[in-house]
């Protein structure tokens, strides 16, 4: 039918398409343009100023401010983009206010990297003169960072964001802490934490990542006797002492000079043993060692005890070429040994005895031990382990002290003095190499080697973590609490485990059972930083009290409000400046009574209070303290979301959102992790520069973003092409309502059934799309609309339609009905796809309504009639529309044969065995839906000879030539051509031309 060609006769014009929007986007050029027309109509806070509307807030979890973005953040905020606008556009009020993490490690690195580089080092610099340094690192890094993330085309207040080192924000994160000190879950322990020996100070779980790491590990022996309380003896000097069979094994094994053995990839921890752990569910046996291997450590005789299972393992490291059992050992057996430490008796270099591990080590059941690996027996550590550590509680076992801040033993520490675990550069010290040296001259060693696993590393400085035995400030979790707030429960863990079951919707929903699995597992929470750069421990603990003590800890409500009102009006800083204690505490105690604590807060409380001064305290904030929606990537159940649940859960008695969703991490396009170092990064800008954002943004509209993203050129390329599609959907479109007016728009009833399909569609589309937004089903969303615009649109409505928009008169109702409906499609489709493609919606809006101050990101979706659905006339389009895809596959067939150049050439005959199927293509004008001049359906059976889609059974065609001459203006050929007013056309283009 007409085509849009230079071919057209200028003799017999048609209504070509007429508009200015270009084929070429041209967005990374154009696309700061209209960011900036935006920011001067003023769009964000005009959507405020929309009144009675539901608010909807989605509390922005903050970036650290140190670095430029990388493709995981625009991943971030482009989904949290998505999210504000769809939901502004279904209705609510959908406030969005950004935030940065300003405070912690990775901005206090960052400056001491640059002392370093000078030769300077922090500990000589004023503390309040380092940290203003920190303070205006992380100001330039939001600035820079704030106008990467609005190029993303994020909207939000980006006017007046939060920072987590504001003056106010810093004294409601003190106030935060200062209820847990208030409501007794505040407590200074003693016990092992991860510790960075680089960094100096503790690490949240949060801030550990995983890489591979070769250890030392060693088997050492422990030598074994029986408890010496319980030697026969009698008793009231005529029962005797009955032995216990178990006593009499113990007694034998002691006799055979037996030892346990024990298996460790920390020989370090060594001089820190106080205990060897056993297990009560699996059995033991004593073993002797009959015969070795060149180079074997074993000793042939000497008497072994090991897990049953894990026996051949353990002889196999140790070269033990042969070996048989003595007896079986019960746990009830060794339950009556005890164990020497290994160092027992060892001398110094000057051959002094050293009297350092002259104790007894005991044997203890403990529920961690497990016959998967080592002997079946726990070396046991209090202060460096966490199990170690329960174990050592349980038992009262004496917690050491042998490891300093820096990773290094304790200067009169015997034998290792002063030696490194990890060095201050990060790097592997000498204290595992001098105890394996140890062992084995102190006859312990049993067997030694290397081992590749997954380690503990500080995700700051990349260099390996220890866990530390150090006095912490720790968040009972447990602890019970008396604030009024109990409705959920009475202690942290309880409210939270009750939140995340009752309170709370995650998206996936896979996220309840991660957080739900950590909050049950975890211990208590590590809130104390040896650090400069951050909030303190706004707390002060009486001289000479121990913390156990009633009175160590200073509860005063007064001293509380001094604190917060100081941090109001100066921040922070002020903990530091001379006399603050003594200004604070002044007329309420004694302030020579007291000590001031100097450890700052973990950072995860920080941005775990974000929901006190942003969502309580600021205008745009929620009535109830609460958000709708939190949105992190995976890893955020360890970090954001934990820390906001454990800090608002010890706070306000519950959890701070009411919804989580959670997205995966980006990988390159073969689904490795991204490394600069391998070359396969995707930085934001890059993309930006060479596609535009809307191509980025239309990247992650395409992608599940519940599991692992993968981007790289290739799949770039793929969006692009998607992009491009629908840039020419919305430009047809845009065409073909040149001058477009109220007066030709017709009422539903009075359109041709196919434009009635085109508003059924529409319709069912309507539903969808509100369900997907609402649901966050972005890539189910796009799929919807994009497979409507190039299947239904392009392929279907607008290649019938073409004939129609461009021959038909201008009063015909079949042009009024397309021009209306392509209006129709205009004001769905673009606002459908604003919260996506944000720019290009925007462009195709202003090209219709480019007055001042117009915006599509100013409208709501649209209301969309439910009369428009109509399941009989969709159900018999259906029909069409499979007969038609018959006809078009045949004449296919004849165009690549070269019998026709054009559809229009054709008048094909369709035979139609469905009764159905008939009277519906009779119904319609079935030569215009094949773009035909002319078509013939029939009942008649079908010749053998006939084109026939195995897919599509009961439907067959024969071809035909179309009868007549070449219409010059619809290019139809049809018998009246020739027989008009005007030359060479057909009646209809006839009387268009008047």
């Amino acid at each position: 039918m007409c085509a849009d060609t230079p071919e057209t006769d200028p003799k017999y014009p048609v209504f070509l398409p007429e508009t200015a929007f270009p084929m070429r986007a041209g967005l990374p050029a154009r696309e700061p343009g209209w960011l900036k027309r935006w920011e001067e109509i003023g769009v964000y806070d005009r959507l405020r100023e929309k009144k009675g509307r539901k608010p909807f807030t989605l509390h922005d979890g903050p970036p650290y401010a140190n670095g430029h973005l990388h493709i995981g953040h625009a991943l971030n905020k482009i989904l949290k983009d998505f999210i504000v606008r769809s939901q502004q556009m279904l209705g609510h009020d959908a406030r969005y206010v950004p935030g940065w993490d300003c405070h912690g490690l990775p901005i206090e690195w960052k400056i001491e990297e640059q002392y370093r580089a000078k030769g300077l080092n922090k500990d000589d610099v004023d503390v309040v003169a380092f940290r203003q340094e920190c303070r205006k690192f992380a100001e330039g890094w939001v600035d820079i960072q704030r106008e990467e993330f609005k190029r993303l085309g994020v909207a939000g207040n980006w006017a007046d964001p939060y920072l987590t080192m504001d003056f106010h924000a810093e004294a409601v994160i003190a106030e935060e802490f200062m209820k847990f000190l208030m409501n007794g879950t505040l407590y200074q322990g003693s016990k092992p934490v991860m510790w960075s020996p680089v960094e100096k100070t503790a690490l949240a779980e949060a801030e550990v990542e995983y890489h591979d790491h070769t250890s030392h590990m060693v088997w050492v022996r422990f030598k074994v006797r029986a408890k010496r309380n319980q030697v026969p003896s009698s008793r009231d000097g005529d029962q005797p002492f009955e032995e216990s069979q178990a006593n009499k094994l113990a007694q034998g094994i002691e006799e055979s000079k037996a030892s346990v053995v024990i298996w460790t990839t920390t020989p370090w921890t060594i001089p820190q043993n106080r205990a060897v752990a056993y297990s009560e569910a699996f059995p033991y046996d004593l073993f002797e060692v009959l015969a070795v291997a060149d180079g074997s450590l074993a000793v042939v005789g000497e008497k072994l005890i090991l897990g049953r299972k894990l026996a051949e393992d353990v002889f196999r490291a140790a070269k033990v070429t042969d070996w048989r059992v003595v007896e079986r050992v019960d746990a009830s057996t060794l339950a009556e040994l005890v164990a020497a430490h290994p160092y027992r008796g060892i001398k110094d270099a000057d051959g002094m005895p050293v009297i350092e591990w002259n104790y007894d080590v005991p044997m203890l059941p403990g529920d961690h031990v497990t016959d998967d690996a080592g002997t079946g027996f726990v070396h046991t550590a209090p202060s460096h382990g966490d199990d170690d550590y329960q174990l050592g509680l349980k038992f009262g076992l004496k917690m050491t002290y042998n490891v300093e801040a820096d990773g290094s033993y304790r200067a009169d520490l015997p034998l290792f003095a002063g030696q490194h675990i990890i060095t201050p550069e990060g790097k592997e010290g000498p204290a595992n190499v001098s105890n394996i040296k140890a062992l084995h001259g102190a006859g312990a060693l049993f067997a030694k080697g290397k081992l590749k696993h997954s380690y503990p590393h500080s995700w700051r400085s990349k260099a390996p973590v220890i866990y530390r035995n150090t006095p912490q400030w720790f968040a009972a979790i447990d602890a019970k609490i008396e604030d009024g707030k109990g409705a959920y429960g009475d202690t942290i863990r309880a409210r939270a485990l009750h939140s995340i079951n009752h309170l709370v919707q995650f998206t996936p929903v896979s996220g309840r059972n991660r957080l739900h699995s950590m909050i049950e597992a975890r211990p208590d929470w590590v809130l104390s930083r040896q650090r400069a750069w951050g909030v303190p421990l706004t707390c002060f603990t009486k001289k000479g009290a121990r913390p156990t003590d009633a009175d160590f800890l200073l509860l005063n409500a007064e001293v509380n409000k001094r604190i917060a009102a100081a941090f109001e009006a100066e921040g922070a800083d002020v903990w530091y400046v001379q006399g603050f204690k003594e200004k604070v505490l002044q007329g309420i105690v004694d302030p020579s009574d007291y000590e001031q604590v100097f450890d700052v807060l973990d950072v995860w409380f920080d941005s775990g209070s974000t929901h006190a001064f942003v969502l309580r305290d600021r205008a745009d904030g929620t009535e109830d303290g609460l958000a709708d929606l939190y949105l992190e990537g995976t890893d955020q159940h360890r970090g954001w979301f934990h820390s906001s649940m454990l800090q608002a859960c010890g706070t306000k008695g519950r959890a701070p959102y009411r919804g989580v969703l959670t997205h995966g991490f980006t990988l390159d396009e073969k689904g490795m992790k991204m490394s600069k170092s391998l070359g396969n990064t995707v930085a934001p800008q890059q993309v930006i520069d060479e596609y535009g954002a809307d191509i980025l943004r239309l990247w992650v509209a395409t992608s599940d973003y519940t599991v692992d993203l993968r981007i790289g050129k290739e799949i770039l390329k793929g969006v692009a092409d998607s992009y491009r599609r629908l840039r020419n959907t919305m430009r047809y479109i845009l065409g073909n309502l040149a001058g477009f007016t109220e007066a030709e728009r017709l009422e539903t009833a009075e359109m041709p059934e196919l434009e009635q399909w085109v508003l059924h569609r529409l319709a069912e589309l309507d539903t969808e799309v509100r369900k997907g937004y609402a649901a966050y089903d972005f890539q189910g969303v796009f799929q919807k609309l994009f497979t409507f615009c190039t299947v239904d649109l392009s392929s279907v409505y607008f290649d019938i339609r073409k004939d129609v928009l461009y021959c038909d008169a201008p009063e015909s109702t079949r042009r009024r009905a397309a021009r209306t409906v392509l209006d129709i499609l205009f004001h769905r489709l673009t606002s459908w796809l604003a919260p996506i493609l944000v720019f290009t919606m925007e462009e195709v809006w202003l090209e219709r309504f480019p007055q001042d101050g117009s915006s599509i990101h100013l409208t709501d979706f649209p209301d969309t009639p439910k009369d428009w659905l109509n399941e009989p006339l969709a159900a018999k389009w259906a029909q069409v529309r499979l007969a038609r895809r018959v006809v078009t596959a045949a004449l296919e067939v004849q165009r690549s044969a070269k019998v026709i150049g054009a559809s229009l050439e054709a008048a094909p005959v369709v035979h139609v065995e469905d009764a159905a199927m008939l009277a519906a293509l009779k119904s319609v004008d079935f030569a215009q839906v094949c773009i035909t001049s002319a078509i013939q359906v029939t009942a008649d059976p079908a010749p053998a000879e006939a084109f026939r889609l195995p897919e599509q059974p009961g439907v067959a065609v024969v071809f035909e030539l179309a009868e007549g001459e070449k219409c010059a203006r619809c290019w139809q050929i049809l018998p009246d051509v020739g027989t008009h007013k005007h030359a060479q056309t057909c009646a209809r283009c006839d009387e268009a031309l008047g």
